[in-house]
């Protein structure tokens, strides 16, 4: 279950060898599934999107929050029910996907769904308002605070809930990552033995995993950085952890630990001090076991300490910088 942005791509551009990385996945037996918590856009409208970018995928390789949502209020109404819709049109497609029907603020409905949706009007969003606090129950299609755009990020859908929450006293149901029935839906789509979640962001991707109790793995392409990893809280850690895509079909090591500290690979790290060390003891290292002992030497200090170690020092191997 591939995230897309910070994954797949970053803005209006594939993330170099990711097209490559999945045909590998692909050929080594997996299928692949693409999920976003944007519920702006159609499954058909997200594919389509891939192609452009020369990674190939299917309308049914790709599992939006909006289905997510769209199957927890069918599960619970059942088909035809009418649901009031405050979002986009992939958010209005999911709903008659899956056999409901989608009516404005003012009619009659079982539900309200609430998405992403940049051309909403304030009208709409204050009589949804009003009859979320009166009683109607709600489903949110994600909670995501932020949102890419070409002009910079923006407020994504999250600012809204947070909005419709104070005014309302009521928490919504919720669709997307880190909630999982994303990833319980893209399952039950796609199939498989062994789900494997692979995302950028811990606090959604890596955080959704673990509450949908499958395995995760973290790919430094997108917003995770040093910091942040050095700083993972334990719901937050990944199963395993690649600069990239081709940690789909690599082997994945774990660091040993010894009286002196954590080694893998040409590696080794600990804390002094309160300050993370890693020194290189083997020609030619791979990068990837570097961030692997970073990982597990950081959380055994936090966790013993409850500190975030020092990374002042800390230098990403070939870049000479301590974020990425």
């Amino acid at each position: 279950m591939l995230d897309l942005d910070g994954v797949v791509y970053i803005g209006q551009e594939a993330v170099a060898g990711a097209s490559a990385h999945i045909e590998q996945a692909r050929d080594a037996g997996m299928r692949v599934a693409f999920i976003t918590n944007n519920a702006s856009r159609a499954a058909a409208v997200v594919a389509e999107h891939l192609r452009t970018l020369g990674v190939p995928a299917r309308t049914p390789d790709v599992v939006t929050s909006a289905q997510a949502a769209a199957r927890l209020l069918a599960d619970r109404f059942g088909a035809g029910s009418p649901v009031v819709c405050l979002g986009g049109p992939g958010l209005h497609a999911a709903l008659e996907e899956a056999g409901l029907e989608p009516v404005d603020a003012e009619a009659d409905a079982v539900a309200a769904v609430s998405g992403y949706g940049p051309d909403l009007r304030w009208r709409e969003i204050m009589h949804v308002a009003v009859r979320i606090r009166d009683g109607l129950p709600w489903v949110a299609s994600n909670t995501d605070h932020t949102i890419p755009t070409t002009y910079g990020v923006a407020p994504g859908h999250g600012v809204l809930v947070e909005m419709l929450e104070r005014f309302t006293g009521i928490t919504p149901q919720v669709a997307g990552k880190p909630a999982r029935p994303l990833l319980d839906e893209t399952i039950r789509r796609v199939g498989g033995r062994r789900p494997l979640m692979v995302g950028d962001r811990l606090d959604t991707d890596i955080e959704g995993a673990r509450n949908a109790e499958v395995d995760s793995l973290l790919v430094l392409t997108g917003v995770t950085g040093l910091a942040e990893l050095v700083a993972a809280r334990p719901q937050e850690r990944p199963t395993y952890l690649a600069a990239d895509l081709g940690g789909l079909t690599d082997t994945h090591r774990a660091p040993g630990r010894d009286e002196t500290g954590w080694h893998l690979g040409g590696w080794s790290g600990r804390v002094e001090g309160g300050r993370l060390v890693v020194e290189q003891t083997e020609a030619a290292p791979a990068l990837d076991d570097w961030w692997r002992v970073v990982a597990v030497a950081s959380w055994e200090h936090q966790d013993r300490t409850g500190a975030v170690p020092d990374i002042t020092a800390a230098r990403v191997p070939g870049t000479g910088r301590a974020t990425r």
